[in-house]
């Protein structure tokens, strides 16, 4: 969402590189590119005025600092003010200290109100609670229907004593899910409530009517992310109507301007809590400012891509994997396993855009196809066990059947066996004790992650020189497994003939004729020593 904007206030900040000195002139130009960048992105006036405002009065009253030079002083300040429009530090839930804990969501229609109550019920269940959804949204067709398939998938039973489509009482349904809740035990309440295409007085009042009957802990107000400046009005108007205590941005994956999400903290005074950030119900996380900001100054959010591997890897597999790759018995079986996890991390463009200067990549990272994973995964299914387990036997034919298997080509079947040989060199290095990201083995060199399909050629610059292969040894796989194990068999046999005992003697002419002790003159007495 915030692509656009990010990339003019980065590029804003190129003119300041090499300074030594800032002048009022660099201040007041560098933030006047800011300013038109925001209004292009749709923030709210008010919020705008408040940022350059604060930069400017920061910057031109900063000292100078022995670590830091006057364009990175400019992009610190810059930062730390995108962090405070955002919302500053974060804020936790409300929990009721006693009884279950009631969260409303109100919201206009079509901002994703029922879609959002499946993906907290979710992640509250996740997180060790027992919460129950309420449909109260019994205005808009087929609503109730929609939570109860939302909450079977996302494992959630769902109170939804009236069929909606017009009929029922909303109030007395939610005044009906909170005794439910608290005879059966459920510790959350998650209150769906309708909205309308536009405020109006009943929409209030209706609104207003169910917070009085169930006495909410949190309000929270689902704000469509990508209606701009409009949002931040409605938002206005539920503040000063019903009340929230709570704002939660959906479809902040969309291509629009994202003046929503930097102006509704500014605006109403009330915090951003959640954000959805696509549409499978594990798309849903907490509102960092801070780690926003750092996406929007295309410095990357690490901190949450490495919570999404925690919570996606297996910490016993991830052992298994060590030990592996550290005896050097990585296989492609291991690297499907690892296929798997990364794909329960959720999508992978959206993982390497929150790599640290993805922007500079921006073309090579909107190409990137989520499919290409698919075709990997099929290239590595069509194998044999055997296959798999050593690609090193894959001579001409075994890749040609591959690439018909897995609907690809042969030059695809190479790129990927000759990425893997690389990548598992690297792995094991790294595995003898070179670094990782968030104790997940491979995450900095996952086969087929470091010239991934889609994403443009290979990086051109200086490459660690390869070793030369040993002289009379073939290029072909096949056939050069052929040739190590005829020498082999070789030197097998050298070292067996070797091991043969040599008969006595032959050192003096003898060769293999055996002495008999009758052949020699004995002292009388002696014989029984010469006997076997």
């Amino acid at each position: 969402m915030f692509a656009t904007l990010s990339d003019r206030i980065t590029d804003s900040f190129k003119n300041l590189k090499g300074k030594g000195r800032l002048t009022d002139a660099d201040i007041d130009t560098t933030i006047g590119e800011i300013r038109r960048a925001l209004l292009d992105a749709d923030v709210a006036l008010p919020a705008v005025r408040a940022f350059t405002s604060q930069v400017r009065e920061k910057a031109r009253g900063a000292e100078l600092s022995a670590a830091l030079n006057p364009g990175q002083q400019i992009i610190k300040i810059v930062n730390d003010e995108l962090i405070q429009i955002l919302g500053g530090s974060t804020r936790e839930l409300h929990f009721a200290k006693s009884g279950p804990t009631v969260i409303m969501l109100a919201g206009l229609q079509g901002a994703g109100k029922t879609t959002l109550a499946g993906k907290l019920g979710k992640w509250l269940r996740e997180a060790g609670h027992t919460p129950l959804l309420v449909a109260s949204d019994l205005q808009r067709p087929n609503a109730v229907m929609q939570l109860q398939v939302i909450g079977e998938q996302a494992g959630v039973p769902v109170w939804a004593p009236e069929p909606g489509n017009g009929v029922g009482n909303p109030v007395e349904v939610a005044r009906s899910g909170l005794a439910t809740a608290k005879s059966r035990l459920h510790d959350v309440v998650i209150v769906d409530t309708a909205g309308r295409l536009g405020v109006d007085e009943e929409m209030m009042q209706q609104a207003i009517d169910i917070r009085d009957a169930v006495n909410p802990d949190e309000i929270l107000f689902v704000l469509d992310a990508m209606i701009g400046q409009d949002a931040v009005h409605t938002a206005e108007a539920f503040r000063d109507g019903v009340g929230f205590t709570g704002v939660v941005l959906s479809k902040l994956d969309g291509d629009a301007r994202g003046g929503a999400a930097l102006s509704v903290r500014t605006v109403t005074g009330v915090p951003v809590l959640f954000a959805s950030t696509g549409e499978k119900l594990g798309d849903f996380e907490r509102f960092h400012a801070d780690r926003m900001a750092s996406r929007i100054l295309d410095m990357g959010d690490v901190l949450t891509l490495i919570e999404q591997a925690e919570k996606a890897f297996d910490e016993g597999e991830v052992e298994k994997m060590a030990e592996k790759l550290g005896r050097g018995e990585f296989t492609l079986d291991d690297f499907l396993k690892q296929l798997g996890q990364l794909r329960r991390m959720g999508s992978m463009k959206k993982m390497l855009g929150m790599l640290p200067g993805m922007g500079q990549l921006r073309d090579q990272l909107d190409n990137f196809d989520d499919r290409e994973v698919d075709r990997i995964e099929a290239i590595v299914r069509s194998m044999t066990p055997a296959e798999r387990a050593n690609v090193k036997i894959l001579n001409g034919s075994r890749r040609s059947r591959i690439a018909r298997g897995s609907g690809t080509t042969v030059t695809e079947v190479n790129g990927l066996v000759e990425r893997f040989l690389q990548a598992k060199t690297m792995m094991e290095s790294m595995a003898r004790g070179g670094p990782s990201m968030g104790g997940v083995p491979g995450m900095g060199g996952m086969p087929g992650m470091g010239n991934m399909p889609g994403m443009g050629k290979k990086a051109r610059g200086r490459q660690a020189p390869q070793k030369k292969r040993p002289k009379g040894k073939s290029g072909n796989p096949a056939k050069r497994a052929r040739q190590e194990a005829e020498m082999e068999r070789k030197l097998r046999a050298k070292a067996e003939e070797a091991a043969k005992p040599k008969a006595k003697g032959s050192s003096f002419g003898l060769g293999k004729q055996t002495a008999q002790a009758s052949q020699f003159e004995v002292p009388e007495g002696l014989e029984k020593f010469l006997k076997k």
